[in-house]
C-alpha cells in the first residue's frame, strides 16, 4: 500500500495581495480597449503602407484623430 501526501504551501505574498486590484484594473482597461472596434480600425490603419493610406487621403500621424475624432477633442 502505497501514501502519497502532497503539500501546498501558499506562496502569495502580501505585496502580490496589494497589487492584485490594480492588475485586475490594468487586465479590465486593456480588455476593453481591445473589445472597442475603433481601437480595430486604427491597427488595420496602421498595417497599410504609405502609399495606400495616401490612396485614401489619409497621412499617418493624422490616423489616431481621423479614427477618434467623434468620441474624443483631439
Amino acid at each position: 500500500m502505497a501514501l502519497a501526501l502532497t503539500q501546498t504551501r501558499n506562496s502569495t505574498s502580501v505585496l502580490s495581495l496589494l497589487f492584485k486590484p490594480f492588475t485586475l484594473f490594468g487586465d479590465l482597461l486593456i480588455s476593453i480597449g481591445e473589445a472597442n472596434t475603433r481601437g480595430e480600425n486604427l491597427r488595420r490603419l496602421m498595417a497599410l503602407d504609405d502609399a495606400e493610406l495616401a490612396e485614401r487621403g489619409l497621412k499617418r500621424d493624422e490616423l489616431v484623430h481621423q479614427v477618434y475624432t467623434d468620441s474624443y477633442y483631439l
